[in-house]
């Protein structure tokens, strides 16, 4: 017995010390983008990634009890029913209890991970009413975005060669025009593709959502606090699917409203034409990122 007490406190503190390395990982976890040595999830900057900590600390609890109570067993068999110990082997064949318990109490821990589960995806698809609507197309390989509820205009979004970068901006993350959206408003995003099928995900908002062709998909977030936000497409969609990010900059209502005054002149003044050219040669703007 004192073996087996030795094996459970050694286990105890192992799980223990696993637990409390993951719960205080927050340091570890960057908010945003990745950061070095990350463990846990990207920080919460939406209602929808706050619940999603919870729910997976509410996972980790219960996946804990139950290597917990596993190991305890198994410590219980070798040490208790071993040939040494146990010489004339119980010829038991059945028990009802035991028969009844391994059937009822999964069953039960099913239901009480699928309660909130349920309403977590009921937060994620259920949109709430908008502030403002996104419009973002998936391309071989970069993103289009459209503010139809602010004039209508629309551009570019395209990965920042490597030797292109400023200080401050993240590798294979940076964006040449990135997606702004005022702090603490209901963003509604609509995501289609143009060619084949994308998505569009943004780990610290919590959304992840398939760009297909020829429909039209809906997602939502919510951000609470300012700062730049990168994604990428997380869908295999050809050669160049690791170098189409996405970067979200949430501000202020006035930095906001003056951000779009410019946008309108500047996107709006651009010609179809152009858009649409400079589009055609992004795959070759990438090919030479990479090379470099």
């Amino acid at each position: 017995m004192s073996i087996m007490r030795s094996f459970v406190r050694t286990a105890a503190f192992a799980v223990a010390a696993s637990a409390a390395a993951v719960l205080s990982s927050a340091a570890w976890a960057g908010m945003g983008q990745p950061s070095d040595w990350q463990v846990n999830l990207q920080d919460a900057a939406t209602p929808v990634m706050e619940s999603i900590h919870s729910f997976n600390i509410f996972l980790l609890v219960i996946i804990t009890a139950i290597v917990l109570f596993v190991m305890v067993l198994l410590a219980i068999v070798v040490v208790r029913f071993n040939e040494r110990s146990n010489p004339v082997p119980s010829k038991t064949s059945h028990n009802t209890m035991i028969e009844v318990a391994w059937t009822v109490v999964p069953v039960m821990i099913l239901v009480a991970i699928a309660i909130p589960s349920f309403r977590l995806l009921h937060l994620e698809l259920n949109v709430p009413q908008p502030d403002m609507t996104i419009k973002a197309t998936g391309h071989q390989w970069y993103w289009s975005y459209e503010y139809p509820d602010d004039g209508g205009f629309s551009f570019d979004s395209l990965m920042v060669p490597e030797k292109d970068l400023k200080p401050g901006q993240p590798r294979l993350l940076a964006v040449d025009n990135e997606v702004v959206v005022p702090v603490n408003k209901t963003v509604r995003v609509q995501v289609t593709a143009g060619d084949v099928i994308h998505s569009f995900a943004v780990p610290s908002f919590g959304i992840k959502i398939d760009a297909l062709p020829g429909r039209l998909n809906e997602t939502w977030f919510k951000a609470t606090r300012e700062g730049v936000y990168y994604g990428q497409c997380s869908e295999l969609c050809g050669r160049d699917h690791a170098f189409m990010p996405i970067a979200v900059r949430v501000v202020s209502e006035d930095q906001y409203k003056a951000w779009l005054d410019q946008a309108k002149q500047k996107f709006s003044a651009a010609p179809a034409a152009t858009r649409t050219a400079e589009a055609v040669d992004a795959p070759v703007r990438l090919r030479v990122a990479v090379a470099d």
